[in-house]
């Protein structure tokens, strides 16, 4: 199809740094060659964590288990852990924050847990849910640090994948919406950074595909009861599509204009190039690219899947009908890039 131009689309490229050289001088402290001056102005030096990994409080304050409860407490990581407690921030925040402070942080990128928010993952709120987002991003505030907030990091509530498979199921884009909407109008007069989603990408591949996250779905029977890698990627990939391109027209149009934030995705971006210089390497590399990139930014950009995809997934609802492409062309907004090596 013909490609649309994206001088409109704007690219907000949020570094996260993945790895940096320090010197250990002693047991007791650690120092670095690299000072602040080293960077641009305005370059955003941050942590980021998600809410599973971090807040602990897993049953605590009327929190309902996420798909990843289910699957630690099943005994599905290799080590058998679990997060009931991990780092605990849940009761911690203030430590934490004023950690960031002192480490002279200006951005803390965090996950809200859509089961401790709205535990059924749709209707009521959690009273004690909203507290302490509230009181965590109040806390940022205090110390001048921007919270950047994702709604969604791997964390469905399982409440969802019972009733109807989760991401399986288009009846997700009205539940997410819902959620969005919900976080929007309780924490955006103070955030100002959302992110839809984290790493679609990966969790449509490790969790429908290898069977290797939640919710543990693949073709392979000697790991997963149940799934089909063949057809699951795509379709939950699909519907996280549509979620996110609704949730960006929600934000648009009921909240930008006063609250003047932005809103994107997050994609973990590895680089695929040819190890020669032939014709087959070359259209193996812009194969691996379209499959591992392409796959959720031409929807965005483009309004529809690489061509490559659609000619060798072969599933009919990658044909986009119009409604689908209008809904999702150029919802793209802001692109977080987490780059690997």
């Amino acid at each position: 199809m013909e490609r649309i131009p994206c001088e409109n689309i704007v690219l907000h490229l949020l570094i996260l740094l993945a790895s940096l050289a320090f010197q250990l001088v002693s047991c007791a402290r650690i120092t670095t060659s690299s000072s602040r001056h080293e960077f641009p102005p305005g370059f955003v030096f941050g942590a980021g964590s998600s809410a599973y990994q971090i807040e602990g409080a897993a049953a605590e304050d009327g929190r309902t288990p996420s798909v990843w409860d289910t699957y630690a407490h099943e005994g599905k990581n290799m080590d058998k852990s679990t997060a009931d407690v991990t780092a605990d921030q849940y009761h911690k925040y203030k430590e934490d924050v004023k950690l960031m402070h002192d480490m002279g942080l200006d951005a803390y990128r965090f996950s809200i847990s859509w089961s401790r928010l709205i535990p059924g993952g749709r209707g009521p709120i959690n009273p004690k849910g909203l507290e302490y987002y509230n009181n965590l991003i109040n806390e940022l505030l205090k110390y001048e640090i921007d919270a950047h907030v994702t709604l969604n990091h791997f964390d469905l509530p399982q409440a969802l994948e019972d009733e109807y498979e989760g991401t399986l199921s288009p009846r997700i884009i009205e539940d997410f919406t819902a959620y969005a909407d919900v976080c929007f109008r309780e924490f955006g007069d103070r955030v100002k950074y959302w992110i839809t989603f984290n790493e679609p990408n990966i969790e449509t591949v490790f969790g429908r595909d290898l069977g290797q996250f939640p919710p543990a779905r693949c073709s392979l029977r000697s790991l997963c009861a149940k799934g089909n890698s063949s057809t699951e990627p795509y379709i939950a990939a699909h519907n996280i599509l549509l979620s996110h391109a609704a949730a960006v027209q929600l934000y648009r149009e009921k909240y930008q204009a006063a609250q003047r934030g932005q809103i994107g995705l997050t994609i973990l971006a590895f680089w695929i190039e040819n190890q020669t210089d032939s014709a087959r390497d070359i259209a193996a590399a812009q194969r691996a690219r379209d499959f591992h990139l392409g796959w959720f930014l031409d929807p965005l950009m483009y309004g529809d899947y690489p061509a490559v995809m659609r000619k060798n997934v072969g599933l009919d609802y990658h044909h986009l009908d119009q409604m689908n492409q209008n809904s999702l062309r150029g919802h793209l907004i802001s692109l977080v890039l987490i780059i690997t090596q």
